[in-house]
């Protein structure tokens, strides 16, 4: 008996993507599927560039949609899955897939993520193993005496420049989760940027064909207090004291860096937090082969994924107020509280340009990612804990006004109103859709399995 191909739909988006997105869809139009049971359809968010013109000509068989604005993820994905089809999704594909426009996908990509998919008829998702479009240089930073007890809070050195070659380069520097996010400019103190590392992190340099070895990289560190600090490259190891001046006398640091580049993870499935916080599963962890088992993980990420028609039929699309941003934690959390399985496929592999189109760090990205995540718990989580996330933002807006608005005064500062105005932004947009999410809990999807229990099952410690 011969077992018909799944009929499979990639939904792609585009927003200004350019060559980018010409990059995707050639690795689509690649892929070892036969072209009878694979529909492509890329979805142009308003974008001003030219790609859809030069996607009816060079890939005429892509359907083209552009819907003259941009949907966000959430709209634009749910208007590429939905085109054409009336009623159920099952009845016209059998899976859909999604992918990054700022993405590219190995050949064997699909093959790999329909094979597990249909291991087990209880699957709804299956991700993918995603690395960075990059390669790296890596320095690692090991330091002496720090706490490493509450590795979330534990504070180790602070990088505050890099030379390389005796060159600043900004854009070449990647911090990997051994450091914290980047200081408030408001906060910090005339630098070209701050970033304080935990007891061990790792700075990345993005590798590049005309600059295969960087030679002499120098950091600039400081601490609250003295410190031993060990770099170590490819090539070289050198230790060296850091903070015995005190927070505001930063000491310059040498270390020679070769020619050995490794990959990084972006994404190997997504992880539940606490507090409703969810992330990408070995985020900028070096590529060891430490993750080349197939296993079960609490989401997929939207940037490159398989999903069951069935399920989407039964758990329903991406919701379109999240616009962009933990719309696939969303769905991923529906599914699971409707007995749906999710899990990870390491043959399948794809590489991807990180944040291309909002940027990480951005005001777009923080908006979305920070409302986003509180309304997500309002819907899926336990009750209890959506009143700790939700009392847990109106005292962080508050602490925050108070502190950057009243106390930088009164201590004769200018105060600082860019934080400030973010968290009152955010803390009213989450209230403003509350009730709406409190609602949805009774309505969102028929429940086999009880919040409590995905919490209990899935919440991970990030540190």
């Amino acid at each position: 008996m011969t077992v018909e191909t799944p009929r499979v739909r990639v939904v792609v988006l585009t927003f200004d993507g350019g060559q980018m997105t010409m990059d995707c869809l050639a690795s689509i139009t690649a892929l070892d599927w036969p072209a009878d049971r694979l529909e492509v359809v890329l979805v142009d968010n308003g974008s001003l560039d030219d790609v859809s013109e030069r996607v009816r000509v060079e890939y005429p068989d892509v359907v083209v949609l552009e819907p003259l604005a941009n949907l966000g993820f959430a709209g634009g994905c749910n208007l590429g899955i939905r085109h054409g089809i009336d009623g159920s999704l099952a009845e016209r594909v059998d899976h859909v897939a999604l992918v990054n426009n700022d993405a590219t996908v190995d050949p064997l990509w699909l093959r790999r993520l329909v094979e597990r998919m249909d291991s087990s008829p209880d699957i709804g998702g299956v991700a993918s193993k995603m690395l960075f479009a990059d390669r790296f240089h890596g320095i690692a930073l090991d330091i002496d005496g720090v706490d490493g007890d509450d590795r979330g809070r534990a504070l180790g050195v602070c990088l505050s420049a890099v030379r390389v070659a005796g060159e600043r380069d900004d854009e070449r520097l990647r911090f990997d989760e051994g450091f914290h996010g980047p200081v408030d400019p408001d906060r910090a103190r005339d630098e070209e940027f701050a970033r304080w590392t935990r007891e061990a992190a790792e700075l990345r340099l993005v590798a590049r064909d005309t600059d295969p070895e960087p030679g002499r990289v120098a950091l600039r560190l400081s601490a609250k207090r003295a410190h031993r600090v060990t770099l170590t490259s490819d090539v070289e190891t050198v230790n060296t004291v850091v903070g015995e001046g005190g927070e505001l006398e930063a000491v310059w640091v040498e270390i020679s860096v070769g020619e050995g580049t490794f990959d990084a993870v972006n994404n190997v499935g997504s992880e539940l937090y606490r507090l409703g916080f969810a992330g990408d599963r070995g985020f900028m962890e070096r590529d060891t082969g430490q993750f080349e088992s197939s296993e079960e993980v609490f989401a997929w990420c939207g940037g490159a994924a398989l999903l069951r028609a069935s399920h989407l039929d039964e758990v329903g699309l991406f919701d379109e107020h999240l616009f962009l941003y933990y719309e696939d934690t969303d769905l991923a959390w529906r599914a699971r509280r409707a007995g749906w399985r999710h899990v990870y496929e390491p043959r399948a592999v794809v590489r991807h340009r990180h944040a291309q189109t909002s940027g990480v760090g951005s005001d777009v990205f923080r908006f979305h990612t920070e409302r986003n995540r509180l309304l997500v718990t309002a819907r899926n989580a336990p009750i209890h804990l959506v009143l700790l996330t939700g009392l847990a933002e109106v005292r962080h807006c508050v602490r925050v006004n108070l502190a950057l608005l009243v106390k930088r005064p009164l201590t004769l500062r200018m105060p600082s109103r860019i934080e400030p105005r973010h968290r009152r932004r955010v803390l009213v947009a989450y209230l403003r859709a509350l009730p709406r999410y409190l609602a949805s809990r009774r309505t969102s999807t028929p429940r086999s399995v009880g919040r409590a229990e995905v919490r209990r099952q899935w919440e991970r410690s990030k540190w």
